[in-house]
């Protein structure tokens, strides 16, 4: 049956396009299951909650290289839609970026409700086929060197065993998976009490988005255009425990204190208390299972980065798990995922981390340095494009071999291709992409029939010399300057020597 799991006791034979089963149905593990779906690969989606929309959560910025994601998937323009855009992101009181700099077709910060995010994402997977299994809890994993058993709880109470070929944990910060695989999960509280609420105002602010603060408070207002915002913040000098109540006046006490005003705030749908950790998995992949997301590392709300970190984990692992399932790839690419998205990871939790700590900055010498960073990325080009860069997403690139092309490793950008279409638009199938100038003409390529077995090729609009091959996440695997068609089929060929078995 498409897109079931395989029952324990039934392994799937060699060369079959096996089951995944990815756990947790949030933005991460939605995209991964529409990918794997979208190559053709059965996939199940467990979630231990009710199939509901939930206002209930905190991420409500996407950024430009998510967008770009989202544009190779034909749902970047659906999900502008459902939302407001700023093109200057505040940080502190006085140093803000601005975002319309970016060399991205989404120079801005789109404001939408991480729900909007969830329910394309899941339109798009159940469109592609992949099986959903809501109120089905995982209990515990055991995998061998076939694959993965996962017992499982029903709603009903019942229980049962799945097997899958692979396992992908992107059912968050407490994940289940993650304990299962005996992954620690180190890290720190870097606020131990901030509030969420979303609220109607009598007031409009002058801004999509306005953040501020004031001696020990900080506040934040995010309009979701529907005339609900979502209001966060934090008092030092109340610093309490998660599940003390919270009522809309301690809400609107914080909010004028920073802000100067709480704009009428009412009719508080939503209100709830939350700390804010800094941690991450030491491996993003143990055998057959893999962590993703949430599941793999948590970050500070500094600069809205942790969902928008958590689907480029997805778009990375998705078309390396897709090749392996197909036999068009050895194993070890998987190992990739690892060498990859791990740094990335890293870097996020040290930028979103030094982020909050200056913006909470009390001690004179942390003052001081919140001063010189400020000063630094107003005045110093550099500073102020690797800062946009990596709180974007669009300035990470991927370990490349030693003597590769400059290129190899980089996020290509949305170039205008012949015949006026764009590169987001020719990753819309799944496939690799190969752009060559007009003079190379390959004698042997044809279209490719299913995704990953051979490029699609496309020529440069413009005079460019360089041959270059786009994964399907938009990062650049292979380039070459004053490449003739003998070194490109060579190339290509090098890269899709196996084929689908299935």
């Amino acid at each position: 049956m498409n897109g079931t799991a395989t029952s324990k006791g039934t392994h799937p034979s060699a060369g079959s396009t096996r089951p995944v089963i990815v756990v947790g149905a949030g933005p991460t593990g939605l995209l991964l299951a529409g990918d794997l779906a979208k190559a053709g690969v059965r996939v199940t989606l467990l979630e231990k909650r009710p199939h509901q929309v939930s206002n209930l959560s905190r991420a409500f910025g996407v950024h430009a290289r998510t967008l770009e994601q989202f544009d190779a998937r034909g749902l970047a323009d659906d999900l502008l839609a459902t939302g407001s855009t700023i093109t200057r992101l505040r940080l502190f009181r006085r140093l803000s970026l601005d975002l319309s700099t970016l060399p991205s077709r989404f120079p801005f910060l789109l404001i939408t409700p991480q729900y909007e995010v969830e329910r394309l994402l899941e339109q798009r997977a159940r469109r592609l086929g992949v099986r959903f299994r809501y109120e089905t809890e995982l209990l515990a994993l055991r995998q061998d060197a076939d694959g993965v058993d996962l017992d499982v709880r029903n709603g009903d109470g019942t229980t049962a065993t799945l097997r899958a070929a692979y396992v992908v944990g992107t059912d968050g910060h407490r994940s289940t998976v993650r304990r299962a695989i005996g992954q620690p999960f180190p890290g720190v509280s870097v606020i131990t009490s901030l509030f969420l609420a979303d609220v109607r105002l009598a007031e409009k602010p002058d801004s999509v988005l306005t953040v501020d603060g004031a001696g020990d408070v900080f506040a934040m207002i995010a309009s979701f255009g529907d005339g609900w915002y979502r209001v966060m913040g934090w008092n030092r000098r109340n610093e309490v425990p998660d599940d003390l109540p919270l009522d809309l006046d301690e809400v609107k006490d914080v909010t004028r204190r920073a802000l100067g005003t709480d704009y009428g705030m009412r009719d508080a749908r939503w209100l709830s208390r939350f700390h804010s950790d800094e941690r991450q998995a030491p491996r993003y992949r143990i055998g057959r299972v893999f962590l993703a997301g949430d599941a793999a590392h948590i970050h500070s709300p500094a600069g809205g980065q942790g969902m928008n970190t958590g689907l480029q984990d997805a778009a990375n692992l998705s078309w390396k798990l897709a090749a392996v399932l197909r036999e068009q790839a050895p194993d070890s690419l998987l190992d990739t995922y690892q060498s990859e998205r791990h740094p990335v990871g890293k870097a996020v939790l040290r930028s979103s981390g030094g982020l909050v700590r200056l913006a909470r900055a009390h001690h004179p010498a942390l003052r001081a340095l919140r001063a010189a960073v400020t000063a630094l990325a107003n005045t110093a080009a550099p500073a102020r494009t690797k800062a946009l860069a990596q709180i974007t997403g669009i300035g990470y690139r991927y370990p490349a071999p030693r003597g590769a092309h400059p290129l190899t490793g980089t996020r290509v950008p949305d170039v205008t291709l012949a015949g006026g279409r764009r590169l987001y638009e020719a990753l819309r199938g799944g496939h690799f992409v190969l752009i060559t100038p007009p003079t190379v003409q390959l004698t042997h390529h044809t279209a490719p029939d299913e995704p990953g077995t051979q490029p699609a090729v496309e020529h440069w609009a413009d005079d460019r010399r360089t041959t270059v091959l786009v994964r399907p996440d938009g990062y650049a695997t292979w380039a070459q300057d004053d490449a003739g068609t003998a070194a490109v089929e060579a190339a290509v060929a090098a890269r899709f020597t196996l084929t689908s078995r299935r």
